[in-house]
């Protein structure tokens, strides 16, 4: 049953000489059997009163305008202070409030001018309608219902399901009043979606960071609680601990947080895991532009080790997000540490990027065996934040990122969400001459989503090859799986193309040894100058070059050689790439096979 919702207002001019001199506006919002009362009290300051309450109320946003700080008072106790970017003169959309659990409800508004539209469009309901409204939100990629997500947080395996925790912002579709959000997976595919986990407190909002399943109850919670590490980001930004006893469904907060401080101001993101030749916890935190690395025996207390970084890797911005895995080499018994290490700015083409060192960890200190070459897990201009599940199945080293980049992630064309994950990708080491480098293959679960569609082989490309359709017209996310013999091209090219000349051009460069993807003119670009762009990945000179190609609604991610190079790029076509279309430089080649799998 849809809610009407009658606003009479009645303005009455008081010239009172109060001590403040204010003037007070009153506000009527009627509802079918409910009331709003808005007071006006004078520069930017207004009391919403909520004498018949519904399950929610609805914020109007209005992305444009400045964020606002809201503060909800239940029986004259602040019980939660949000910023809003509340809606000034016209609305986007709405994001709601959860009033159920809570009598005497009022709300304390700043900043937000008496004549503003919201007042007029303020809303009480209960129900708040999550049904996907956006053309490009992913068919097959994490995304949230609404609000705003970016890193991925605290993923932890336990029980058969994948934990998933996110920064996420429930009140708008763009970064703030940082929770963690949470969804659980059997299969890193199909998520459900949970209530928040972790809400800010008195130290802050929820940063990033980890979890750990504490199989020998070495912190005291219990066996096998699920323990989640976390900046509070308040004025400064420092170390906090909670702790789950019902597999991650509720979170109890440690009460003797925090449990790591600093002087570095950017100090954050910490990850934890269990070193068992020292037996002890290891916490990696990323502190301005190094690593710190602390132990524990309990994860309630820690020392600190030491720190890697000076003269390491790249230095164009702040070290964000790290991660410290033992990841084995293809082809041997050996294995190698490897040390995540997100940064924003300084990506290979501007912005946020995932850069690793790989080496040795004795659990004390992180020695890197390739100082001289700075490493990109990722070239393309999307993939940020990457963190791997902990405790994960098989010994697996599953890893996931953020799919966007700090440059334009809050401008992006969509509004119910904003921003998904990458798809979940396994992780290992191979060898070129004497170096080593992550392999990030797309996880097993991945191949599970084909459907049957096309398959071609032996297409032999002097010049150019066209195939018109390679879909049927419902479906627009899909798989191409490409397998090349090069015979004497030097270009081997293609696009992904639709009726209105929006495209993807994606090409090797067999003299450059390279692989380049050109998003210039894919569709929607104009909300930042720094997205149209052209990514470039090193390759090795292969008889046989070997891709898997993932279109979704609004990404494009590019595993080579079962993950030897990975491209993850955004797009936003105005209508999906149905077209295909090869061609040659410079000499021919063969395409072995082409198989396109719809994926719904």
């Amino acid at each position: 049953m849809s809610l009407f919702i009658s606003i009479e207002l009645s303005v009455r001019s008081i010239f009172r000489k109060a001590i403040l001199g204010l003037a007070m506006l009153t506000v009527a919002c009627q509802a079918t059997g409910n009331k709003l009362s808005v007071h006006h009290l004078g520069d930017g300051q207004s009391l919403l009163k909520i004498t018949e309450q519904k399950k929610y109320i609805l914020l109007p946003i209005e992305e444009a305008s400045p964020e606002s700080r809201l503060s909800m008072v239940c029986d004259n106790e602040v019980i939660q202070t949000l910023n809003v970017r509340l809606a000034v003169t016209k609305t986007d959309y709405y994001v709601p409030i959860d009033l159920s659990g809570h009598r005497n409800i009022s709300f304390n508004f700043h900043s937000v001018p008496d004549d503003a539209i919201c007042w007029q469009d303020l809303k009480l309901s209960d129900n708040y309608d999550t049904v996907n409204k956006e053309s490009y939100r992913p068919a097959y990629h994490f995304s949230p219902s609404y609000g705003w997500m970016n890193d991925p947080n605290g993923m932890v395996y336990k029980n058969g399901e994948f934990h998933l925790f996110y920064q996420y912002n429930p009140y708008g579709s763009m970064w703030g009043n940082m929770h963690w959000g949470h969804a659980v997976s059997k299969n890193m595919i199909d998520w459900e979606e949970l209530p928040v986990a972790l809400a800010p407190d008195g130290l802050g909002s929820i940063f990033s960071g980890s979890c750990v399943v504490d199989k020998k109850n070495t912190a005291g919670f219990g066996e096998g609680a699920i323990i989640a590490f976390y900046t509070s980001a308040g004025e400064r930004q420092v170390q906090s601990m909670a702790y789950s006893q019902d597999n991650g469904r509720t979170f109890k907060k440690y009460e003797r947080n925090p449990i790591i401080t600093s002087t570095v101001r950017d100090f954050r993101d910490p990850k934890v895991f269990w070193h068992p030749e020292t037996d002890r916890w290891i916490m990696v935190i990323a502190a301005s532009q190094e690593m710190q690395f602390y132990s524990s025996p309990n994860l309630r207390e820690w020392t600190y080790e030491s720190s890697f970084g000076h003269g390491e890797g790249n230095h164009d911005g702040v070290w964000e997000c790290p991660d410290l895995i033992r990841l084995p080499i293809d082809g041997s018994t050996q294995k190698k540490w490897v040390l995540l290490c997100n940064i924003n700015p300084g990506g290979p083409f501007g912005g946020s990027a995932t850069q690793y060192f790989i080496g040795e960890f004795n659990g004390k200190k992180f020695i890197n065996d390739f100082p001289a070459t700075t490493k990109w897990m990722d070239w393309g201009k999307d993939h940020y934040a990457t963190v791997t599940w902990s405790n994960a199945p098989d010994n697996r080293n599953i890893a996931i990122g953020w799919m966007s980049n700090w440059q334009y992630a809050n401008q992006v064309p969509t509004t119910q969400y904003r921003s998904a994950n990458t798809l979940p990708r396994d992780l290992s080491l191979y060898k070129v001459g004497k170096e080593l480098y992550i392999r990030c293959a797309p996880a097993p679960e991945v191949t599970a989503l084909r459907k049957k569609g096309l398959s071609e082989k032996n297409i032999r490309v002097n010049n150019s090859y066209n195939i018109s359709s390679f879909l049927p017209q419902d479906k627009k996310t899909y798989e191409i799986a490409l397998s090349i013999k090069n015979e004497s091209a030097e270009i081997i090219g293609w696009s992904l193309f639709n009726s209105k000349g929006e495209e993807i051009k994606m090409y090797y460069n067999l003299i450059d040894q390279t692989f380049s993807m050109d998003r210039t003119k894919s569709g929607i670009t104009g909300f930042s100058e720094e997205f149209p762009t052209v990514t470039v990945a090193p390759i090795y000179k292969d008889a046989e070059l070997n891709l898997r190609i993932f279109v979704d609604n609004s990404s494009i991610e590019v595993f080579g050689n079962e993950g030897c190079f990975v491209m993850t790029n955004l797009v936003f076509p105005t209508e999906p790439y149905t077209r295909l279309s090869f061609y040659a430089k410079g000499g021919s080649y063969e395409i072995s096979s082409l198989n396109v799998y719809p994926i719904k």
